[in-house]
């Protein structure tokens, strides 16, 4: 799931370099934290959320088919983005 989310990441972004994706395991599930440029973050987001969730069906759709762990997609903020008071302040990630 790492490198299908890895590919689809990468497609969008206008830094492919700087994505980084990181697997953390549960017991019965495993969570892809997304780490892009704050300059493509947007990108990855989409309007109203419509491309990171389309992700998050994909991932979620392939991860069943092959029998694997529930898998939900996470997108970290970069450190120091945005303004004070911004959701990188809070260590907020974006997830549903």
């Amino acid at each position: 799931m790492k490198d299908l989310t890895e590919q689809m990441v990468k497609s969008v972004v206008d830094s492919p370099e700087q994505v980084e994706i990181t697997e953390v395991e549960g017991t019965d599930s495993l969570i892809l934290e997304i780490r892009v440029s704050q300059d493509d973050m947007g990108k990855v987001i989409g309007r109203n959320g419509r491309i990171i969730n389309a992700m998050r069906t994909i991932v979620s759709a392939a991860s069943a088919a092959k029998g694997a762990k529930r898998t939900s997609l996470e997108i970290i903020e970069p450190e120091g983005g945005g303004g004070a008071g911004s959701s990188a302040d809070r260590g907020n990630t974006w997830s549903a």
